[in-house]
């Protein structure tokens, strides 16, 4: 294993401390416990929290900022955050309207966020929660109990982030986050496994001629294992289980993320984007926004994920509205 770490036990606390550092304009590191929170907060908005295991970076201390999130937990990597943390991001994020928990759906983060949300609202803090679910891959796995969040996640954070910022009340905004949830899906593939620091060899084992179509994010088994092919044959399988389970429409109008897993180069996004825009218009579909790169990781995984969101007028502009964070950001 060759990685630019120090002690595999201090990797989290050290990439935040840089992360900090390196965008100190815009997010306060906490250290003890462990979160990140907006610099500068905006008074009476609701606040949004998300979290989870680290090496999905951006995700999520990258999303914290104007626009989308008020504060992010991240716990061990590929682990979630306890709720020690989570209970003072929540305060952190709250400015006196609420606090919407954007929870992706794997076993820990449910219980954890669950837990600190409970302990929130004792303390007079209004949470909801909006649970992501958009991997149309498994229906169950042994991180979860049913659909794992992806993705979809981020298209998430984006549009509830804008309703926020716009003043929308609590229920308002995470009514929006999960109308984003209801109709987005989400498929990935690994062409590597990758290497969780502290375990030292790679999550999982592919032949040299081999590709797992379905996998997660923390390199949980997919739908199926077969021989390596072109681009654009890996395209048409993503996408056909995604538009399958979503249903759209012809006509309808859509936005299209193709999201890299940490190792695979944008050049090759971009193939995989040109071939998803002529299947998605060959079904009748108008591509009306889109996101391509890095934006949520699996370490150095080899691999892409393809994430289709139905719009409609409202959702397509809370995703044009102004975004200034350190992974994401354009209208300012």
């Amino acid at each position: 294993m060759k990685k630019l770490i120090n002690d595999p036990k201090d990797v989290v606390d050290e990439s935040v401390e840089g992360f900090g550092l390196a965008h100190a304009h815009l997010v306060t590191v906490h250290p003890d416990p462990l979160f990140v929170s907006r610099k500068v907060p905006k008074a009476g908005k609701v606040g949004l929290l998300s979290g989870g295991g680290s090496g999905h970076e951006p995700l999520h201390a990258g999303y914290v900022g104007f626009g989308m999130l008020d504060a992010a937990v991240p716990g061990a990597v590929f682990t979630s955050p306890t709720p020690d943390a989570i209970i003072p991001a929540t305060a952190a994020a709250n400015s006196g309207a609420g606090v919407v928990h954007i929870v992706k759906n794997y076993t820990g983060d449910v219980l954890n966020f669950e837990t600190a949300a409970e302990m929130a609202q004792a303390d007079g803090i209004e949470v909801r929660t909006v649970l992501v679910n958009d991997d149309v891959a498994v229906e169950d796995s042994l991180y979860t109990a049913g659909r794992r969040g992806v993705g979809g996640t981020v298209l998430v954070e984006k549009i509830a982030g804008a309703a926020a910022e716009r003043g929308d009340g609590l229920d308002a905004v995470a009514a929006l986050g999960q109308r984003v949830v209801d109709n987005v899906r989400t498929m990935g593939v690994a062409l590597s496994a990758c290497t969780v620091p502290h375990a030292g060899v790679p999550s999982f084992e592919l032949g040299g001629d081999e590709i797992e179509i379905g996998i997660g994010i923390h390199g949980e088994p997919g739908r199926h294992r077969i021989p390596m092919e072109n681009a654009d044959g890996i395209t048409e399988r993503l996408l056909e289980p995604v538009l399958t389970d979503l249903k759209p429409a012809a006509g309808e109008k859509v936005l299209l993320f193709v999201n890299g897993m940490g190792g695979t180069p944008s050049s090759e996004l971009y193939i995989v984007y040109r071939h998803a825009v002529k299947v998605l218009e060959a079904a009748g579909l108008v591509v009306e926004r889109s996101l391509v790169g890095n934006y949520i990781t699996s370490l150095e995984m080899q691999g892409c994920s393809i994430s289709v969101l139905r719009l409609d007028d409202e959702m397509t502009e809370l995703w044009d509205a102004p975004v200034h964070t350190p992974a994401l950001r354009w209208g300012m």
